[in-house]
């Protein structure tokens, strides 16, 4: 890390994924904040389900699964032991963890460690907060109406104002987040959408899905989302390798560049269709087995907690299907 003044994107990418960066540390994300993957293990469930689904939608009784952004590969790890029990026990299934660290001891070796996704993958393509951390420059309008880069200073994130935002940056922030006036921000969301079109179209066949903080162009919060996290709390944005850089996704203009027929809509909506109620279990229950109403009781408060309003329910999931040739059960 060094004290010259450079923009965010450059920054982050530096803090995050360079030699010491905040993603290379052994404990991984796990270590510093709670995901849905971390918080019940029905939402790796829910993702089988939606492999089993995909791979009846491909056609084929041999799919891939692509975990985009893998952490430590805990999604991964937890979809393929939840698959007999969501219908998948007579899938075959290429299980592929995409992530710049290190592979961590003992995961499952039947997961391949990767840095990029495979070419032609057919099945599910699942990026879990992974867009957010796609490093992004972040423009803010002087005084004078300006939209200028804003730079930071690696050492203390101390801020100062560049030059004048242009070119590709410009015409994604007129398009995708328009200013709000002098000392307004905006997160240029441009990189992710590259990052994202980039990913669907390792697909052959299938269907891709990222899940994200996100906000739409109705609504971007007038002075931007980038923000830190260090060991589960909350923590000012410095580019020094010791805290996460994370910002709300723009999902729609994911959705655009991903070139696909798109779904946005809440996780709440994601996973209730997949399964995943929060529903109480019925009291009779209790009498007739108070094991099970426990279970299901402790169950019934982890849903809850997947799909709750104001939480990990508001999360968004963009969902882009590849249509492909089908191929006969079996290959």
């Amino acid at each position: 890390m060094t004290d010259e003044w450079r923009g965010w994107q450059e920054a982050a990418e530096t803090a995050l994924y360079g030699d010491g960066g905040f993603y290379r540390s052994p404990e991984g994300p796990a270590g510093h904040f709670r995901t849905s993957v971390h918080a019940s293990p029905l939402f790796a469930a829910a993702v089988a389900r939606l492999l089993v689904r995909t791979a009846a939608e491909v056609g084929a009784s041999c799919v891939d699964l692509v975990d985009l952004g893998a952490g430590r590969g805990e999604l991964s790890a937890g979809v393929l032991a939840a698959l007999p029990a969501e219908g998948g026990d007579g899938l075959t299934v290429r299980a592929y963890a995409v992530e710049l660290a290190a592979r961590p001891p003992g995961l499952d070796p039947q997961i391949q460690w990767c840095a990029k996704p495979p070419q032609g993958a057919r099945g599910l393509l699942f990026a879990n907060e992974w867009l957010d951390n796609v490093p992004v420059p972040v423009a803010e309008t002087d005084p004078d109406g300006v939209d200028r880069y804003v730079l930071v200073r690696a050492a203390d994130g101390a801020e100062r104002l560049g030059e004048p935002v242009s070119g590709a940056d410009a015409r994604w922030l007129d398009r995708w987040w328009p200013s709000a006036g002098p000392g307004s921000r905006a997160e240029i969301g441009r990189p992710r959408d590259e990052a994202w079109a980039g990913a669907v179209a390792t697909l052959s066949a299938g269907l891709a899905v990222a899940v994200d903080y996100c906000h739409l162009r109705k609504e971007r919060p007038p002075f931007g989302t980038l923000t830190g996290f260090r060991a589960g709390r909350e923590v000012r944005p410095v580019p020094d390798g010791s805290c996460d850089l994370t910002s709300h996704v723009a999902l729609d203009a994911c959705a655009v560049a991903g070139g696909r027929d798109a779904e946005i809509r809440t996780q709440r909506e994601a996973l209730r269709e997949l399964g995943v109620t929060g529903e109480r279990p019925p009291l009779s229950l209790a009498s007739g087995d108070p094991a099970g109403y426990v279970r299901a009781l402790a169950s019934a408060g982890q849903a809850a907690e997947l799909t709750a309003r104001g939480g990990l329910g508001d999360f968004g999931w963009l969902m882009q299907r590849v249509p492909g040739p089908v191929v006969p059960a079996g290959d």
